[in-house]
């Protein structure tokens, strides 16, 4: 069992950053994937983005893309999203999600979806003022 705990969230003014990173406990982390999904008051969970160790691919929402970078860590800390020239849309509770399962064909719309991750964390908030 892994289990996942992000930090790094706060308060920022608009356009500055933040860097959430994901640990995991419990065992080193072997899964094959690493997502972030964000849940704004009032919204359902969204897919912000997401790595995938197998090929070393990337992806973004488009409200993100440019301004947002995921990459890997280490192992105790797999996986961190870089937040750069935050908005106030950006205010949310950010989670970290694992995929345990190795999956060579997944398509970039598996790694949006929520129910392609097996582990997720309890959350951090991020609040942009404008």
């Amino acid at each position: 069992q892994v289990q996942l705990v992000e930090s790094g969230g706060g308060l920022v003014q608009a356009g500055g950053s933040l860097k959430l990173s994901c640990a995991a406990s419990g065992r080193t982390f072997t899964g094959s994937a690493m997502g972030w999904f964000r849940r704004a008051p009032g919204t359902e969970r969204e897919f912000v983005s997401a790595f995938s160790y197998s090929d070393g691919n990337t992806y973004y929402r488009d409200s993100v893309r440019g301004r947002f970078t995921i990459a890997r860590d280490n192992a105790k800390n797999p996986v961190y999203l870089q937040m750069n020239s935050l908005k106030p849309e950006d205010t949310a509770v950010y989670y970290c999600a694992a995929r345990r399962l190795w999956s060579p064909g997944a398509s970039a719309s598996d790694y949006e979806r929520d129910t392609f991750y097996d582990y997720w964390g309890q959350g951090t908030q991020v609040t942009v003022s404008s």
